[in-house]
C-alpha cells in the first residue's frame, strides 16, 4: 500500500521557526509551502524548493488568509472573489519561484483558518475547489479526509489526496479538536506513531472519545511548526516502513497517474 507523508514548511515568522525544514525535507515526501500570506517569504520558498528538488520531495502551495499577525489562524469572512484571488495569487507566487528552479507546484493545501472554515462550510469548499480546478485540472487537492472539502472536490471530479493529522486529535464529527483546547495537540512522538498506524491500518479516524470514523487515507500531515515535529516525522516514517507501507511523493502515487 502506498502512503504519503506531507509537512507544512517554509513557515518562518515572528511566531514560528523554520530551523527544522532542511531535516524534515530529508524525511517527508511532499512539502506544502507557505506563500508569504501567513508566513514565509521569497527566500524561504526558494530554500524549500531547492532542497525538495534535491530530495525528490513534491511541492505544494499552502495558501492562507493574509494574516501574518496571527499565522493565518484568525477566521475571516471574505467574498467569493476575494477567496478566489487568495488561492490564485499564492499559487502563482510559489509557481514563479518553482519555475526558476525547474520545478512545478503539483498540489494545493489550504492553511489554518481558511482550511478549518472550508471543512465546515460547503459553499466555501466549492469556491476553493472550483478555483483550484480552474488553475489546472492536473493539480492534486490535498484535503482533510471526510471533510466538506473532500465532498466538494469529489463533485468536481478532481485529483484528491485525503490526509490525516499525526499530531492532532479529532472530534466525533471528524473535525480537528480546536487549538483553543488543551487536548488539540499530540506532542509525544510515540503516541503520534501509534495514532497514525491505527488509522492507516483501519482506514478510519481515531476520535478523542474512542469513536472510529471510516475514511480514505492517502497522506499523513506533520505540522512543521511544532517543537516535536522532527522527532515525530522520524518516528512515523520508521513505523510506516517497518509495517511494509510504500512511501511516495503525492505526484508519484499510482492514484494520480
Amino acid at each position: 500500500m502506498e502512503i504519503n507523508i506531507n509537512c507544512d514548511l517554509g513557515e518562518k515568522s515572528k511566531l514560528h521557526s523554520n530551523k527544522n525544514d532542511p531535516e524534515l525535507l530529508g524525511i517527508v515526501n511532499s512539502a506544502s509551502v507557505a506563500c508569504g500570506y501567513h508566513a514565509g517569504d521569497e527566500d524561504t520558498m526558494n530554500e524549500v524548493i531547492k532542497i525538495s528538488k534535491k530530495n525528490g520531495v513534491s511541492i505544494g502551495a499552502h495558501p492562507s488568509f493574509r494574516d501574518l499577525e496571527n499565522f493565518g489562524r484568525k477566521r475571516m469572512n471574505l467574498r467569493p472573489e476575494e477567496i478566489r484571488s487568495l488561492i490564485i495569487d499564492q499559487y502563482e507566487i510559489l509557481q514563479k519561484i518553482a519555475s526558476k528552479n525547474g520545478e512545478n507546484v503539483s498540489h494545493i493545501k489550504p492553511h489554518g483558518a481558511l482550511n478549518n472554515m472550508a471543512c465546515e462550510d460547503l459553499e466555501l469548499s466549492k469556491i476553493i475547489a472550483e478555483t483550484i480546478k480552474e488553475i489546472s485540472k492536473d493539480l492534486i487537492y490535498l484535503v482533510p479526509t471526510g471533510s466538506k472539502m473532500q465532498l466538494a472536490a469529489n463533485k468536481l471530479d478532481m485529483k484528491i489526496a485525503c490526509e490525516i493529522f499525526a499530531d492532532r486529535n479529532y472530534e466525533d464529527d471528524g473535525n480537528l479538536v480546536s487549538r483553543k483546547k488543551s487536548t488539540a495537540l499530540i506532542t509525544n512522538p510515540d503516541i503520534c506513531k501509534k495514532h497514525i498506524l491505527k488509522m492507516v491500518k483501519n482506514q478510519a479516524l481515531n476520535c478523542l472519545s474512542g469513536k472510529q470514523i471510516p475514511c480514505e487515507i492517502d497522506s499523513i500531515c506533520i505540522h512543521g511548526d511544532n517543537e516535536s515535529s522532527l522527532a515525530t516525522a522520524k518516528s512515523i516514517k520508521d513505523t510506516l516502513i517497518e509495517n511494509k507501507l510504500e512511501l511516495k511523493a503525492l505526484n508519484k502515487m499510482k492514484k494520480f497517474k
